[in-house]
């Protein structure tokens, strides 16, 4: 049985799967990508898994929201996951999405939530990192982080860039002047090809480029892949480039090639497990299927156990 990546994305808007799946999914399998739906039960996780020696970015599910009323709840959740990591001393930083702390609703106001999250970072002593959504959002989140970077500097704040993009070569360029911290990934939006590379070849060799690149601007960089071959080539490439191991680290994300994980760790890599929980996390469960739509397959032989 083959499912496209297109097909799961567009069945992922449909009223009755969303409603199925936001029903059921947890208890199906989106367990398995998603370390609960509460702060307390993500925390409890975190603690576990940095026993292993692995380390973690905490993420509140959740995109766009429709009132401020949202978005301000949605800040207030990402301070207080500062405040729950400073009080458990866990090792965690914090991502979030400008969508979610109302980004379509006022940039103005998404960047005096954001604000709020970044100065908190900044007290603590910690990281918060802004994902980047959909191309038409690109060029705001930009410019609501370098205001950002400004005010708090990059020990305290970064970015994540996507390599499906064309732009991404420039953008990556442009950000290293400033010695960003970025989060290299593939993409996991829907795109149209004058704006993304459309073959997986294209994307994979641009992800290289701009890992490479940036390591060699001398900024620190998350390499967040599960790609087996990418990692064997950029661990290749670094070893040959005498890059400082204090320049990057691997990025994977909960519930996805645990074992390699694992492995990175043994091997003496710094490897970071990007940890979502929360109770709105359909849109971010599609989007892990979307990646691997054989992750559906795993989710419907769950359903038929039951």
């Amino acid at each position: 049985m083959s499912i496209s990546r297109s097909l799961v994305l567009t069945l992922a808007g449909n009223r009755v799967v969303t409603s199925f799946v936001s029903k059921y999914g947890m208890k199906l399998g989106a367990s398995r990508f998603v370390a609960g739906e509460s702060l307390e039960e993500a925390v409890r996780f975190v603690s576990e898994i940095n026993k292993e020696g692995l380390i973690v970015t905490l993420d509140h599910l959740g995109e766009s929201v429709y009132t401020k009323e949202e978005a301000i709840a949605a800040t207030d959740e990402s301070v207080r996951i500062f405040e729950a990591i400073a009080e458990s001393g866990v090792n965690s930083n914090v991502s979030v999405k400008l969508t979610q702390l109302g980004l379509d609703i006022d940039p103005e106001f998404c960047f005096e939530n954001m604000d709020r999250i970044a100065a908190k970072a900044k007290e603590c002593n910690n990281f918060v990192r802004i994902d980047m959504e959909d191309t038409p959002r690109l060029e705001v989140t930009i410019d609501i982080f370098n205001r950002l970077l400004a005010k708090y500097g990059k020990a305290h704040i970064g970015l994540v860039i996507q390599s499906y993009l064309y732009r991404a070569v420039d953008d990556v360029a442009k950000l290293g002047e400033n010695q960003v911290n970025l989060r290299i990934v593939k993409g996991a939006y829907k795109e149209p090809a004058a704006v993304a590379f459309p073959e997986k070849s294209e994307v994979d060799d641009n992800y290289v480029r701009l890992v490479q690149n940036h390591l060699l601007s001398g900024c620190y960089t998350a390499i967040a892949t599960h790609d087996e071959t990418i990692i064997h080539i950029l661990k290749k490439w670094i070893k040959e480039n005498h890059i400082d191991d204090n320049l990057y680290e691997f990025q994977m994300l909960y519930g996805v090639r645990n074992g390699l994980q694992r492995d990175l760790v043994k091997e003496g890599y710094k490897v970071r497990v990007y940890t979502p929980y929360g109770k709105d996390w359909y849109p971010y469960f599609t989007r892990r299927i979307a990646e691997r739509p054989a992750n559906a397959l795993f989710i419907l032989k769950n359903f038929f156990k039951n």
